[in-house]
This record gives structure tokens, sequence and C-alpha cells, in this order.
């Protein structure tokens, strides 16, 4: 009895947290699973902006707006509507409309944008067009936007393939390989050996080749417009192992064998096993207080429509070296420096993402 009332409030407390997901993404973009459920403020203007997928201007130019064209096609933090300018057969230019990229990974994806200048239609519909590393999926929102757009533009619709649709490259595979390897391989074998390997994977595929982790950015992205499963299965696995796993008695699974923040905390730990930093007892409880008052603040700063901007900030995205802002930058460098001296300082003491697992996790009675 007392194991089942465990279970009934470990599954009460994941419903609360889904509900409270569901109201920040309602209340930062008016919608869940991309369904429309609230009008936001700026939304008439988008609505006159995005009516026509079509029009042509004064000065000769075709535009295709994506905006309807590609609702299913998301980046990192949701939908990436473009506009595509055609004069004369050629794509003249390609910009970015209104998203909710993470404005450092969008900035490097933008690169992309002129990727397709010049081409008529067809070639720029045969044309191959990798993702830039370390914005992998902010790259394939654009790259999906513009392929939708130009099959629109040439009236012509194709069904891609399974293979197509998965957009399997090396970074890709590699990332998928390595999450199923930390997803499966710890339930079956225990050895030292294979999980310091199994971390150092996560650390430089997971973390600084791919950049794929969870965190706030991505699950309020998910929930407001819903998972495109062909391009996001490794982070789909990544949340399986953190939601779901606990319900079959793997607590902390996703931050103890595959997140690449606690893989390199704990690898830089091995490098010094002598001169720890002492901390009373006391001390680690007031900072365990703070990291669950935080989380509390942070998510009570949301469901009040303020302070989203924090999402951008958590130290995951100091993975990406070439465009993590340098205030990430910073505070990696400083998780860095600390994990030498204090077992996993930022999983204990700051972690907003990993707070909300342990509350899903660890219902109190």
């Amino acid at each position: 009895m007392k194991i089942e009332n465990k279970k009934l409030r470990q599954v009460a407390s994941f419903i609360v947290c889904f509900i409270a997901m569901a109201v920040i993404a309602v209340v930062r973009d008016g919608q869940v699973f991309g369904h429309k459920v609230r009008t936001l403020p700026n939304d008439s203007i988008v609505k006159s902006m995005n009516d026509d997928v079509i029009r042509h201007t004064a000065d000769g130019f075709t535009v295709v707006n994506t905006t309807s064209l590609a609702k299913d096609v998301t980046g990192y933090g949701g939908n990436v509507p473009l506009e595509i300018y055609i004069k004369n057969n050629r794509i003249q230019r390609i910009i970015a409309l209104k998203n909710h990229e993470t404005p450092d990974f969008f900035s490097e994806a933008s690169r992309l944008l002129s990727a397709w200048n010049g081409k008529t239609i067809d070639q720029a519909q045969q044309l191959k067009v990798d993702a830039v590393s370390g914005a992998t999926f902010s790259s394939r929102g654009i790259i999906g936007n513009v392929e939708r757009g130009l099959q629109y533009a040439s009236k012509h619709v194709y069904e891609k393939s399974f293979i197509d649709k998965m957009n399997l490259n090396l970074e890709t595979i590699a990332g998928l390989i390595v999450v199923l390897m930390a997803a499966i391989v710890p339930l079956f074998y225990h050895n030292k050996t294979y999980r310091t390997i199994q971390m150092i994977l996560n650390v430089g595929v997971l973390g600084f080749w791919c950049g794929t982790f969870i965190s706030y950015s991505l699950m309020v992205g998910y929930m407001s417009n819903g998972i495109n499963l062909w391009v996001s299965v490794t982070p789909v696995i990544m949340l399986i192992t953190a939601f779901i796993y606990p319900f079959f008695g793997k607590k902390n699974y996703y931050c103890n064998h595959i997140c690449p923040c606690g893989s390199l905390q704990e690898l830089l730990g091995k490098t010094n096993k002598r001169r720890k930093w002492k901390m009373k007892a006391e001390t680690v409880k007031s900072l365990e207080r703070f990291r669950d008052t935080l989380w509390a603040v942070l998510t009570m700063m949301m469901l009040l429509g303020i302070g989203f901007q924090w999402m951008d900030y958590e130290v995951f995205s100091a993975f990406i070296l070439h465009s993590a802002s340098a205030v990430v930058l910073v505070l990696g460098v400083i998780v860095v420096i600390l994990s030498v001296f204090v077992p996993h300082p930022y999983c204990r003491f700051v972690c907003p993402t990993g707070t909300l697992f342990k509350i899903v996790q660890n219902p109190k009675a």
C-alpha cells in the first residue's frame, strides 16, 4: 500500500508539473502543442503579416511566407517562419520572421539564410545544405521552412523519404548512438571503466559536437509547438529517461547517465580526489534550499508572464562555444572550476531543469 501511494504521488506530481509547463507555454506563446488557445497582444499584427502565403511586391518580387506552410517544422524553441524572396525564378534573399529560438543559437544558424541566394527554384530544391554545428535544431528549422516554401513556390509537393525526414548525417547518427548507449547499457551493465567512457562520449558527442541536451527552453518549446519526432529523436529519448524511467525505479537517470553537463562535472571531480572542499551539512542544506527557491521563483515569474529570458542563460548552452553568450561562457567556466573541488556543484545547488526532474521524481508525502 505504501508503494502504491508513492506511485500515485509521483503520477500526481508529474501531472501537476505537466500542467504548469502547459500554462507557461500558453502564457508565453498562447498555444499548446501548436493549438492556439489564447490571443496575444501582437497576434493581430502577426496575422496581418502572415495572412497570405504568397504575395507580390511592387518591385517585382514574389514573396513566400512559410508561417502556415511549415507549422510542424520546429527549431529548438519553436517554429522558425521565413520569407523567401524570388525574382525571375531565382532566390534573391531569405529573411527570418519572429521566432522563439535562443538568440545566440539562431544567430549562428542564420548564416544558412544566404545559402540558396542566386539559385533557381529547381536548383535550390536539389541543394543539400548541412546544419550549422552547435545550432543543429535552429538550422533544421530554417532548412525545413525553406524546403516547404520552395515546394509551394514551384507547385511541386513530394513525400520525403524516412531517411530525408530524419535528416541523417554523421552528427545526428553519432548523437543517436551515444544517447541510446546511455539509455540502455547502464540498465544491464555496471562497470566503472565503461561509465567513464560513456561520460566522455556524453560530453564530447552530445555536448560539444551535437549541442543536444534537455533545457527549459527545449521543454517549453516542445510544449508550445509540439514535437517533430523525425528531427528530435535524440532529445525525445532524453526526455523519456528523465520523465518515464523514474516510474520504473530509475530516478535521476538522465542526470546521472546522460546529461553532458552532469557528466562533465563528474569527470572533472575525478581529477581531484584528495583536495575537495569540505562543506558543513548545514551549508549543503542551505544551498539545496537556494536551488529549490530559485526554481520556485523562476517558475512563478513565468506563470505571471515575466522573465522568460532566463532560459537563454542556462549553463548547458556553454557547450556551444562559438555561439554561446559571454555570460553563459563565464558561468560555464565557474562551474568547471568548482567541479574540481565540489561534487556536481551546478546539479546540486543551481540547476532549474534538474530541480524540475527531482520534483517530478520525488514527490513529498
